[in-house]
């Protein structure tokens, strides 16, 4: 074989070795999702804890998780999706399988990607537990028959494309170490993963992937900015006042917090139990 053959075979064969790499469905164990009482109750904690009512509740269909709801941003216009258990427009006939591979890896059920308007980058932190048992709250809710529109995304902004964003992703996401307090792990894992409050709380670059060096820094959002949550910021406050915060939304100086946070601590952080909320607040103070 000449030299030129073996060249364009070598690079053939590492071209698909990097597709390979880029597409691959990840590995997950096909599971099925829990229906009993305690996956459920478990399932609708998580649910409230993740905040998942402040973006999928219908806009149509008050009171479900039908979704609709436009999230603007520099990248375009996402619609949320529907998390009812309908067959057509929701999730209904998912399995584990599919709602680990969503949830903790951005993928559908046919394998393509899903946006990270869905924060599915903090999500992947979730115990494999806590995410059945999501669905399993969801499966138990009814079923909504809702087709939220199609995104509105510049025409460069393939689906394909966020292959190669995801390693990205998953490059510049830090390896924390774990936290030795019990208290302050639960805080961070609430913080980090199933709360997501990077998601908005986390400057971002270029590319829209969080940077970790100022993580819970404060970001942009439309025209303001989302305040700052790390340490510094939060130098002033005691944990009692965070936690306060956490379930009125009062801020130590006696005013309310409005905005999009406003709907947070109605429809996420209120909701937590005491234990959760002192364990993020003990994290937040630590940062």
């Amino acid at each position: 074989m000449s030299k030129r053959k073996i060249v364009t075979a070598s690079l053939s064969i590492a071209a698909i070795g990097v597709i390979y790499w880029l597409f691959a469905m990840p590995r997950v164990e096909d599971v099925a999702i829990p229906d009993s009482t305690e996956s459920i109750e478990r399932g609708r904690y998580l649910v409230d804890a993740g905040g998942c009512v402040s973006c999928h509740e219908g806009t149509e269909h008050p009171q479900s998780l039908s979704g609709g709801l436009a999230l603007e941003s520099e990248f375009g216009t996402f619609y949320v999706s529907n998390i009812t258990p309908d067959v057509a427009t929701g999730i209904g006939g998912w399995t584990g399988k599919d709602v680990l591979l969503a949830l903790k890896h951005g993928r559908s059920r046919g394998g393509g990607f899903y946006y990270p308007a869905f924060p599915y980058i903090s999500y992947a932190g979730l115990t494999d537990r806590d995410a059945l048992d999501i669905a399993a709250y969801l499966m138990s809710s009814p079923a909504v028959e809702f087709t939220p529109p199609s995104h509105e995304v510049p025409r460069w902004l393939w689906r394909w494309t966020l292959a190669g964003w995801n390693k990205l992703a998953a490059f510049s996401l830090p390896r924390f170490p774990q936290e030795a307090d019990v208290k302050v792990a639960r805080g961070a894992y609430l913080a980090r993963s199933l709360g997501h409050c990077g998601e908005c709380h986390t400057p971002r670059n270029l590319l829209g992937i969080a940077d970790p060096r100022r993580e819970f820094a404060g970001a942009p959002l439309g025209d303001g900015e989302v305040e700052a949550i790390d340490g510094e910021a939060l130098a002033e406050w005691t944990e009692e006042d965070l936690g306060y915060f956490l379930f009125l939304g009062v801020k130590p100086d006696g005013e309310f917090v409005g905005g999009e946070m406003e709907k947070v601590v109605e429809h996420n952080t209120s909701k937590l139990t005491l234990e959760d909320r002192q364990a993020l607040a003990a994290f937040l103070k630590r940062r």
